[in-house]
């Protein structure tokens, strides 16, 4: 079973495929005579049509005839005798209800296959017929049977799924709106549907009503009324009653805003040896790589009226950038691996080789589960309750059963091999790099005690899981450019090679070798001639280009296909050459090698960005999502449109990270630095990772400490 987890690989490669496939039909087999244009035709006024022919309609018309009338029956064909009552007396809420239907879309030889009519339209008619009922309009999207009406003609026009809007009394179900149709078919065209053709699906179907709140709702709402609360509270006495900041009571700092926000907005623009600040810079460019690359998925499978200029973009190198985008998620482990290995070195050599475990899991649990818990409580609850739209609620990222389900797997970061399901699709990274947390010990104990030769292990380590990526690549043939055989040992789908611990650890791997490297090397200054740098950047940068441009010849829309063998080769290689590609830029800019990158990287204008990172990423998909579901009207696919929609998106992303940094992950952070122990040792020269943060409190990869948090240390 294939499963909603390598996010960019998977939706990207599903958003494309229709539109590759059907254009290459187009270029191929493009027959449509002059007989199957004019019955073509002839649906264009399908809401005339239908309602001509059912102005006397009957209780057999909305009943199939494989079973009896029911009461939902009956109820429906009384308000379907109301609408063409209605129609008949000129009643303007009649004539909406068909009004508001879509057509055949116009350009379906361009690639326009949805006509979502004016839905607001429809749901908005609520008609008081006595004094105890209101008949409502219904909103549902109905698949037209081109497949069935061209036959063997049409060659690419019989793959088409071509969908329109249809609205009918809000009690006839989307059996009843399916027979309907059926007959009308028949009718007018003279097609005889199988049964087996389904035209309208209930889940494709809304209208106004909404359901009452549920415990679950109520809950979130009150939950994050209480924190709101309590940080209007606090920033209130924070403003007008505290004269002088030190003097705050430490639980009223906690919960702040302004104590908050001049955290989230002091920058650093003083150079320190110690701190590694390029990695803002790295973090917040791989972060807005992702959401770009999701703002594509959105775009693509958006109801665009140039569907086919897809397979055209698909063939440019540019798409190779957005597709390959999931090397930022190995960047993500790159810098988690690093921090994980040069932090807590430093501060087991300042202890003497302790190292307190429990108190290192409890941190890094308490630090990311608030933000995750609350995140999974707005998907499911608030998000729901956002916004309204034809596809609100049931494409791209959506899958509120998925949540309903398996929700606690999710919070103990072990979705990504106990369920093929997971709650937040974007969130198999953070399971990924909490369990690569969990063995972190093991690894930096045998570092520390053996030093070069715990180092050699470790690269051993590595070198056998990427040996055992590519055996099970090629002797399963599994593909994640040809979509050949499955990925996971249940043989579901490729995607699953990016989805478990030890066939993605690779970049994590190499960021904890080079952190220990750069642990080794503390203090030390490193004299290169002009050549060696030279080579240096030339290298780094041939990897990092070769990861994202190698496939660019291969894949969907391309007139190569590769080989298992040496797509195995890239897939495992890959992983392990970016993050190298990447140590050399961290290496040059900390020695002064950087140049220009290093100027651009380490601007004082990440530093904001990088600490709301883990808040941004957990809540881009729900701006994306309810940007993408509130669409009314048909789009258009272009590069510069999907920039216009990414910029708007991730505005709204960086809000949303405020406002939950703001009520949440600040004054959490705050109340764990309260109540666990001091874990500051004795007094030292304090040496922090460019992140701020406490020795053996390793990030997320795309999280920053605040300042609060920075000061919590490990004995």
């Amino acid at each position: 079973m294939v499963r909603i987890t390598e996010v960019v690989l998977l939706l990207f490669g599903l958003a494309l495929a229709s539109a590759l496939k059907l254009d290459l039909d187009l270029n191929q087999n493009l027959e449509l005579d002059v007989e199957d244009y004019q019955r073509l035709n002839r649906m264009r006024h399908l809401s005339e049509e239908f309602f001509n022919y059912y102005q006397n309609v009957t209780l057999e018309d909305l009943v199939p005839e494989t079973r009896l009338p029911t009461a939902q029956d009956l109820q429906c064909y009384a308000q379907f005798a109301q609408l063409t009552a209605g129609l008949v007396s000129g009643e303007l809420w009649a004539f909406r209800m068909i009004d508001s239907w879509g057509s055949i879309p116009a350009g379906i030889l361009k690639g326009h296959l949805k006509d979502l009519g004016h839905y607001d339209e429809c749901v908005a008619i609520e008609q008081t017929v006595v004094s105890s009922y209101t008949l409502l309009g219904k909103y549902c999207l109905a698949q037209l049977p081109l497949q069935q009406l061209l036959g063997n003609a049409g060659g690419m026009m019989r793959m088409l799924n071509v969908q329109t809007a249809v609205c009918f009394p809000s009690a006839c179900s989307a059996t009843n709106m399916d027979t309907l149709l059926r007959r009308v078919f028949q009718q007018l065209i003279g097609l005889e549907l199988s049964d087996n053709v389904n035209l309208v699906s209930e889940g494709t179907c809304k209208t106004a009503e909404r359901e009452a709140y549920d415990g679950v709702t109520v809950f979130t709402i009150v939950l994050l009324s209480v924190f709101g609360a309590a940080v209007g509270l606090a920033t209130l006495y924070d403003y007008f009653l505290c004269e002088d900041q030190k003097k705050l009571p430490p639980i009223l700092k906690v919960f702040s805003a302004r104590a908050n926000s001049r955290s989230l907005f002091r920058v650093s623009t003083t150079s320190n040896p110690n701190v590694i600040e390029c990695l803002h810079g790295i973090r917040c460019m791989s972060l807005i790589w992702v959401c770009y690359g999701h703002d594509y998925i959105i775009g693509i499978t958006s109801p665009n009226i140039n569907l086919y200029d897809v397979y055209t973009w698909a063939k440019t190198p540019f798409m190779d950038v957005i597709y390959e985008g999931v090397f930022a998620v190995d960047t993500f482990f790159f810098i988690s691996g690093l921090l994980v290995a040069m932090v807590p070195l430093r501060a087991m050599e300042r202890a003497k080789g302790k190292l307190n475990i429990p108190l290192m899991y409890l941190h890094r649990y308490l630090r990311l589960t608030p933000i995750v818990a609350v995140s999974i409580l707005i998907y499911l609850k608030v998000l729901p309750l956002m916004g309204d739209g034809p596809l609100y609620g049931n494409w791209n990222f959506d899958n509120y059963d998925n949540c309903n389900k398996n929700w606690y797997w999710t919070l103990i970061y072990i979705q990504n091999y106990a369920t093929d399901k997971e709650c937040l699709a974007h969130t198999w990274y953070l399971a990924i790099d909490m369990q690569l947390y969990i063995i972190a010990p093991i690894l930096l104990i045998v570092v520390y005690k053996w030093g070069k030769k715990g180092a050699a292990l470790v690269l051993l380590l590595m070198l056998g899981l990427a040996a055992y990526l590519f055996s099970i690549m090629v002797i399963n043939n599994y593909s994640l450019l040809n979509g050949g055989g499955g990925g996971g040992p249940d043989g579901g789908g490729s995607t699953d090679l990016s989805h478990y611990t030890h066939t993605r650890a690779s970049g994590w791997l190499v960021g904890f070798l080079f952190g220990y490297f750069l642990h080794s090397i503390r203090g030390k200054s490193f004299k290169l001639n002009r050549p060696t740098v030279w080579v240096g950047w030339i290298t780094s940068l041939a990897l990092l280009l070769t990861c994202i441009f190698a496939m660019y010849p291969y894949g969907m829309g391309k007139s190569k296909t590769v080989p298992i063998l040496n797509e195995a080769f890239y897939v495992s290689l890959s992983r392990i050459a970016w993050p190298l590609g990447l140590s050399w830029v961290v290496f040059a800019c900390m020695q002064g090698y950087g140049g220009l990158a290093n100027s651009f990287l380490t601007s004082p204008l990440w530093q904001p960005l990088s600490k709301l990172s883990f808040c941004v990423y957990m809540g881009h998909l729900f701006i994306q999502n309810l940007n993408g579901g509130r669409t009314r009207v048909n789009t258009y696919f272009s590069n510069y449109d999907i920039m216009l929609r990414f910029w708007q998106d991730f505005g709204f992303s960086v809000l949303l990270a405020y406002v939950l940094y703001i009520l949440i992950e600040a004054p959490c952070g705050g109340l764990e630095s309260l109540i666990l122990p001091n874990r500051r040792p004795a007094p030292q020269p304090k040496i922090q990772p460019s992140a701020e943060e406490a020795p053996g409190d390793s990030q997320s990869p795309i999280d920053l400490e605040s300042k609060l948090q920075s000061q919590m240390h490990l004995h």
